[in-house]
């Protein structure tokens, strides 16, 4: 990691320069952080984990047509993806309702919604990532029509998916953030997946009992943080019985 140019370091994923033109490393620390970063605290190998299981999840949307920057894992921590010019959103996808929507119009948390609901949050740290309206987006120039059009789009293709995968395996898909950006080829633009999509930025539970398998139980200090991070990935079938260690490449454990 030393002898790559660092360019860019966030609460919980760390950027470097890639091996060839328009190629990122991407790294994926321990550090987790709650409230904006008001929480801060260490999740032991968590990076591991979100490095595996975004990347197993990256590659099953890829086999759906669903384009995303990612390319390949190159070891425990780190995977090597794509640059692109990122869209100053995160978009929010919700299912059931919980966190702020349950805060915000008084709806209890658990409640199944009548249909899935998209959010769009400026990303801004200084503004606490306020919520904002398509009428927001395309006038301050962070996107317009098309760009909004196409990112709805595969978002509701990536949740009914990603809903379907989980239910699968006894996770229920609560909500998640997406990131999207722009990856130029030639004088030609398209809109494709980027950032993670991990128990940092997803609500799971378990569909029988409702208990919480993400990053929930570090906010609300419900204690086995790193069990409930393992549990995800054995269940999607990447965590070898012996643990968490390192693999020779995308392969997939049985």
């Amino acid at each position: 990691m030393a002898r790559r140019r660092q360019l860019y370091e966030g609460k919980a994923k760390i950027l470097f320069e890639g091996p060839e033109p328009g190629t990122l490393v991407q790294y994926f620390k321990d550090d987790a952080t709650a409230g904006n970063g008001a929480k801060k605290g260490i999740i032991t190998g968590k990076g591991v984990l979100n490095n595996r299981i975004s990347e197993y999840l990256m590659m099953r949307l890829h086999e759906i047509g669903v384009p995303t920057h990612f390319v390949r894992r190159l070891n425990m921590r780190e995977q090597l993806i794509r640059e692109v010019e990122i869209i100053p959103l995160e978009v929010v996808v919700r299912n059931v309702a919980a966190g702020s929507l349950s805060t915000r119009l008084g709806i209890p948390e658990g409640t199944r919604l009548p249909r899935s609901i998209i959010e769009y949050y400026y990303k801004n740290d200084a503004l606490n990532d306020p919520m904002v309206s398509e009428e927001h987006i395309t006038c301050f120039g962070w996107a317009n029509t098309a760009d909004l059009d196409d990112i709805v789009a595969l978002t509701l293709r990536i949740n009914d998916f990603l809903s379907g995968l989980l239910l699968g395996v006894g996770i229920t898909l609560v909500d998640f953030k997406l990131e999207f950006g722009r990856l130029w080829e030639n004088d030609e633009m398209r809109i494709i997946l980027a950032d993670e999509i991990s128990p940092d930025n997803c609500r799971l539970w378990d569909s029988k009992t409702n208990e919480k398998m993400d990053k929930d139980r570090f906010r609300k200090d419900l204690g086995k943080v790193e069990e409930a991070y393992q549990e995800v990935a054995r269940r999607l079938g990447i965590l070898p019985e012996a643990g968490a260690r390192d693999l020779k490449g995308p392969e997939m454990v049985q």
